[in-house]
């Protein structure tokens, strides 16, 4: 029998994946990844060109072309995810590009997303987004007509990454909703795009892509057909958002999982059924992907920034050799000592001194606190960051385990962490998690296929589950008398607002 084999591709900010999956057995048969060149400028820019975009692809096929040799013409699906947030103007006939790729993290539009905040009421973003905040994308297409009117044209159209590599593969203008909602064109709360936010900078909303509908697909096009070397009509799902995909990867390892991708930022997400009602002020709603419900996404203030930077500032070795002298560290004492607390936002601004950035904060240092002592301490506050968030999630019953991926879930030390705040729940990690995201753009054709393989993380002693638990409540205790007073934090909570 001839092997059906499907496409997943991951078109991540800083890295493009793309695996090869048997259809009759889910195993992966090719793989590869290259790193995309990002441009950083001053005062925060960060951008990607088209073409690189396109080199990289071009490369990574090739090689795939070459580990599937005659199999590579069995593929029958092809499934893009892509993160989201990003502008790109280009040509809607065409899609030439008219400007580079602007990722969702450049920072050059803080301004007129302050503006923006400043002249409209937390309620009224909460009307149209669902949490407290204006969208990145929507102060930075303000800051990009001030700067380049000449592209908001009738024959131009506003992109992302992930459109703009499902136009090539199939010739149709198509967005998800967690790409539309970063940009301000998507009312989550109708679950449709919206032209309400648009109006305030005057741009009509036929400036962007139409949703995805669900799981449909596309054919693949004649320019996409040359493109991949594959027949024409071979039907392409997406785009979605990675979030999404990842999440998606996770379903058959239990049936409502808190997917936690622990990676530059930490996000988890899950879905939340239509009659449930909760909030947080920094999170993303999108429709489900598997029923009628609403997936959150949602980022927490802390991640790995925060953790690169304990490696390289507290651990005396060489860089190659850091995580495996951290892994060493934690096998002789898994938690800090006593009264030695860490709050993990790093890469914040700073919540008490508005004109300063960072808002991390070590606490109970003394003269003898070592430097492993601090980033034992650090591990400690970022789970512990991790329990706040979604304690609410947790406790509700909405969940029935945890699935981690990320760089951050390759570490021993995390994973006991985490298995002890969250038990009795049972806490998996991705193998192969690299790949997640890919897998999952597989869902519209083969859900078993998109499906990552994950294994049980044993939970640690009851005696050290005990002194976990214990460490944390000092560190909620901390957390809400620094923080409380200007700001609730992110955490989830039920029950706080209508839909």
């Amino acid at each position: 029998m001839i092997a059906k084999i499907l496409l997943g591709i991951d078109l991540g900010t800083t890295v493009l994946k793309i695996c090869a999956c048997d259809m009759r057995t889910g195993v992966m048969l090719a793989q590869a990844a290259r790193r995309l060149p990002v441009r950083s400028f001053p005062h925060g820019g960060r951008e990607q060109t088209p073409s690189s975009i396109d080199r990289t692809f071009t490369e990574i096929v090739t090689q795939l072309q070459t580990q599937l040799g005659g199999q590579w013409r069995q593929i029958s699906g092809i499934g893009l995810a892509a993160q989201g947030g990003s502008s790109l103007i280009v040509n809607r006939s065409t899609g030439k590009p008219l400007t580079s790729m602007i990722l969702w993290n450049d920072g050059r539009a803080q301004n007129h997303i302050a503006r923006l905040a400043a002249n409209n009421p937390v309620d009224f973003w909460r009307k149209f987004t669902l949490n407290d905040i204006p969208p990145d994308g929507l102060g930075r297409l303000w800051w990009l007509k001030e700067t380049r009117p000449d592209l908001f044209r009738k024959e131009n159209l506003h992109i992302g990454a992930g459109e703009y590599l499902y136009f090539k593969l199939t010739d149709i203008w198509r967005q998800d909703a967690g790409n539309a909602i970063q940009i301000g064109s998507y009312h989550a709360g109708k679950k449709q795009l919206d032209p309400q936010l648009f109006n305030l900078l005057g741009i009509p909303l036929s400036f962007v892509a139409p949703l995805r509908n669900q799981h449909e697909t596309s054919p693949l096009s004649q320019r996409g057909a040359r493109f991949l070397a594959l027949p024409q009509g071979i039907p392409v799902a997406g785009p979605y958002i990675d979030q999404e995909a990842g999440y998606l990867s996770t379903l058959g390892v239990t049936s409502h999982p808190l997917q936690c991708s622990l990676g530059t930022a930490w996000v988890g997400n899950f879905v939340l059924p239509e009659q449930t009602n909760g909030s947080s002020p920094f999170q993303l709603v999108i429709p489900s992907p598997v029923d009628d419900g609403r997936l959150v996404i949602q980022p927490l203030l802390t991640g790995n920034t925060a953790w690169d930077w304990g490696l390289q500032t507290l651990l005396d070795s060489r860089d190659t050799e850091k995580l495996e002298y951290a892994e060493t560290l934690f096998q002789k004492s898994l938690l800090p000592p006593d009264g030695l607390l860490v709050l993990p936002w790093f890469s914040q601004p700073n919540s008490l001194f508005k004109k300063t950035y960072g808002s991390g904060a070590f606490f109970g240092v003394s003269d003898q606190t070592t430097r492993e002592d601090q980033l034992r301490a650090l591990a400690a506050g970022m789970t512990f960051e991790l329990a706040r968030v979604f304690d609410a999630v947790k406790r509700s019953g909405v969940i029935d385990g945890l699935v981690l991926g990320g760089g951050a879930g390759k570490g021993v030390y995390f994973r006991k962490l985490i298995t002890a705040l969250f038990s009795p729940l049972p806490v998996f990690w991705q193998e192969d998690e690299e790949f997640s995201v890919a897998r999952g753009a597989m869902y519209a054709f083969d859900r078993k296929t998109s499906q990552i393989k994950a294994k049980r993380i044993q939970p640690p002693t009851e005696k050290l589950q005990n002194e976990i638990g214990k460490r944390y409540e000092p560190y909620l205790a901390l957390f809400e008398k620094l923080y409380s007073p200007v700001r609730a934090g992110n955490a989830f909570r039920f029950g706080g607002r209508k839909k």
